[in-house]
């Protein structure tokens, strides 16, 4: 066999290597949600590859049980704090409960707000680039009790070059010197220390920052328009108190835009995030018997006021007692009807 072939052959093999070890099925999964795992890192600081890595190990690519049925690709458990969907599976026990998503995507952002829980907050004292940093410290925090779980993630890395994922992002952020190291030392986990008490205090919990909180609230709460204003339907359990803590805005303020001074809020009512329109997309409607006034401006996205201003209605009238148009503009002369 000649110099030349060995050389071939040499050049040949961990190619064919490196094919073996890769899964047209992750192949597949990396490229339709390689842009969301680079969107994580810009907004919340988690490295691309960790989350992909992540992704997949959890979700079998797609393919769990979790994933399907839940569009849960992380394999998030139910918590206090939790007022989405719910999807029960036998995992470490029977029955537990995990988050249920409306699309996955939201799944991806949940992730990204489930790690900036105080929990992993030393995780991100590890540079991004640092993927193996990441992986131990996640499992160092309780993310899995699997043992080899920091092992598997980085095989995965490694095994589909996830880490270029991050040194694209870090690119297109950074403005450190180019080649500039940038890896940082896994730190060990500190010692854990048993404090013994007949009645413990309960764990502190750090509260989300405003700008979490209200990430929180919209994954929830899908933002939707009308009459080119922005609302959310309320779910059951919320209020106009809670609601406008979690936006981070003023009670009083939610209450005005909405028309609903001493009212409370229901499942179901459209709540607009800032002041209706003093008109409507349509010049009239048609109201409905037993619909109230209050509903009818919450649909058409427009002010109570106005409303009761260009038909001439009496604080007093509330509810209608049968089908009438309602105008939704000022009223030209020729409309009018002596």
């Amino acid at each position: 066999m000649n110099k030349k072939y060995w050389i071939i052959l040499a050049l040949w093999m961990p190619a064919m290597a490196y094919a073996q070890v890769r899964n047209s099925v992750y192949d597949a999964y990396i490229n339709t949600w390689r842009e969301t795992a680079v969107q994580q890192q810009q907004d919340y600081g988690v490295p691309a590859s960790i989350t992909m890595a992540q992704a997949l190990l959890e979700s079998a690519a797609g393919k769990s049980e979790l994933a399907v049925n839940a569009n849960n690709h992380f394999g998030i458990k139910c918590t206090g704090e939790w007022f989405g969907g719910v999807y029960y599976y036998d995992d470490d026990s029977k029955g537990e409960c995990f988050r249920q998503y409306s699309d996955a995507a939201e799944s991806f952002k949940d992730h990204s707000l489930f790690l900036k829980r105080p929990r992993y907050t030393t995780c991100f004292e590890i540079a991004i680039e640092d993927y193996e940093g990441w992986a131990h410290r996640l499992k160092a925090c309780g993310y899995a009790t699997d043992p080899l779980y920091a092992h598997k993630l980085i095989k995965i890395i490694e095994d589909y070059r996830l880490y270029d994922l991050d040194k694209e992002q870090a690119q297109s952020t950074k403005d450190d010197v180019p080649g500039k190291a940038l890896k940082a030392t896994v730190v060990t986990q500190a010692p854990v220390i048993a404090v013994i008490s007949q009645d413990p205090e309960p764990e502190y919990v750090e509260p989300l920052s405003a700008k979490a909180e209200k990430d929180s609230f919209l994954l929830m709460h899908p933002v939707k328009r009308c009459n080119g204003m922005n609302y959310v339907t309320a779910r059951e359990g919320d209020t106009y108190a809670n609601v406008a803590f979690r936006l981070n805005v003023r009670e009083r303020d939610l209450r005005e835009h909405n028309d609903a001074l001493g009212r409370e809020m229901k499942a179901g009512d459209r709540i607009f995030l800032g002041a209706k329109r003093t008109y409507g997309v349509n010049e009239y409607v048609w109201s409905h018997p037993g619909q109230s006034l209050w509903e009818l401006s919450q649909e058409e996205g427009v002010r109570l006021s106005s409303i009761q201003k260009y038909n001439g209605l009496e604080p007093s009238v509330r509810t209608f007692k049968n089908r009438q148009k309602i105008y939704l503009k000022k009223v030209k002369e020729e409309h009018v009807r002596y």
